[in-house]
């Protein structure tokens, strides 16, 4: 039965019976052309609720949730966000339920995604970043289908970390369904790639390598300009993946030989959301007119005025399918905007000092545990940054339930590892932590 009246369906029955007579259909259900296999002909069965009763309902439910204080990581990073971005980003002038960059309604959008753009353009020393993808997951399946597109070689295999989350490597299998392309491992070493490995499976049949800083285990990658090297020698195209509050601080992709720079940006801007993200895509400028989703760029209008538009959309709502370099249609235009801004609040400065943080307090913990008996922290003898992994020669599941009993939850990683992350929001938590670490250890 149609819904009507609510802020979602605001139309009343008298103007949808008038919307319908004018286009000559019968009945909504005429609009749509539904299989009979996909057809949910049933009662939902959900009785109506007061909001009082909603509300608490609600609330019943998320207080069975575990209170727990995180030390997770392994992609999802929970920064402290200023409270003026929040204050800033819910200004009514940013919220719309779609295409809130269209550039007849919206050039402060446009300014902000440009912002977006040129803080990632110098944070990747790369020529071309565009204006966000879903996550790093599909940004990372784009680079595969770009280094497709823009091959000098005939090969058609992807050389990808063993580390790879095995969410981003999903999508990215996912992606490549369809394409000439396949996906192969190289071996790590220490936490970090195994360059000697990753020689000996280089040849002229690879397209693109893709390789992390820092790594799944929080390690700083060390052999980057070897990769890119690599890469390089056998004109496969040489992508990177890393987060943006590491480009501060860690080497700049394209003086290791970057081609292309993907990653998640919500580490500012948003709290650890578990799923959501903010893909994003960086490149030469080389492959400008083959990089997906949406470019921002910077003109004037007829008045000479500063004027922002949407410069370059390759994808198939507005150029012809075949020529289409993604069927992408959307990006994160709102969590770019918080990202921007989020950067913006903090300036060069502050966002070297965060990222500096970021290497101390994961040195300062490591440690602390490594002073526990029973505890090797960090397990890898590199740097790292944000996280790390610790061995604990009691089986790693049994001392993560046993923190977990206490309030605190981390990743096992392996029968005897398990990973910590320290951000400055649950740095306060971390002398409780510890004692509980040293308790589950015991």
């Amino acid at each position: 039965m149609p819904v009507t009246g609510s802020p979602y369906a605001p139309h009343s029955e008298a103007e949808t019976a008038a919307m319908l007579d004018a286009v000559g259909a019968a009945d909504e259900e005429a609009l749509f052309d539904i299989p009979e296999s996909v057809r949910f002909d049933g009662a939902f069965d959900i009785p109506a609720r007061s909001e009082q009763a909603a509300m608490a309902e609600v609330g019943t439910t998320l207080g069975r949730n575990d209170d727990l204080v995180e030390f997770l990581g392994r992609g999802h990073y929970d920064h402290y966000v200023p409270s003026a971005v929040d204050h800033l980003a819910d200004r009514s002038e940013f919220l719309t339920s779609y295409t809130q960059y269209q550039p007849e309604v919206a050039q402060g959008f446009l300014q902000a995604l440009f912002e977006f753009q040129s803080m990632l353009v110098e944070l990747t020393g790369l020529g071309v970043a565009n204006c966000s993808m879903y996550d790093a997951a599909t940004a990372l399946g784009e680079a595969a289908t770009l280094a497709e597109r823009v091959r000098s070689v005939s090969g058609t295999r992807v050389l990808v970390p063993d580390l790879l989350h095995e969410g981003r490597r999903g999508v990215l299998d996912n992606y490549l369904v369809g394409s000439e392309l396949s996906v192969e491992t190289y071996p790590s070493d220490d936490g970090a790639a195994d360059v000697d490995a990753l020689a000996d499976a280089m040849d002229d049949d690879v397209a693109m390598v893709y390789a992390e800083n820092p790594t799944l285990r929080g390690a700083v990658e060390e052999g980057l300009s070897e990769i890119g090297a690599l890469a390089d020698d056998n004109d496969a195209l040489f992508t990177l993946g890393t987060d943006v509050v590491a480009l501060a601080l860690l080497e700049v992709p394209a003086s290791v030989g970057a081609d292309v720079v993907v990653g998640d940006g919500s580490a500012l801007g948003l709290p650890a959301a578990y799923g959501f993200g903010l893909g994003l895509f960086a490149c030469r400028e080389e492959f400008l007119r083959q990089v997906p989703g949406r470019l921002v760029g910077a003109s004037e209008d007829a008045n000479g005025k500063r004027a922002y538009t949407l410069t370059l959309q390759t994808r198939e709502q507005h150029i012809r399918r075949e020529r289409a370099t993604s069927n992408i249609c959307s990006n994160q235009a709102w969590v770019a905007l918080r990202t921007a801004m989020h950067a913006a609040y903090l300036g060069p400065d502050g966002l070297v000092d965060l990222a500096n943080d970021c290497v101390r307090r994961a040195r300062e913990t490591a440690a602390r545990l490594d002073e526990l008996t029973g505890v090797k922290a960090p397990l890898h003898d590199r740097h790292h940054f944000r996280e790390f992994v610790a061995h604990t020669d009691q089986p790693a599941r049994a001392v993560a339930e046993d923190l977990e009993a206490e309030g605190y939850a981390v990743h096992a990683v392996g029968e005897h590892e398990v990973q910590v992350c320290v951000t400055e929001t649950n740095a306060p938590a971390l002398d409780g932590f510890v004692e509980a670490f040293a308790g589950a250890v015991r």
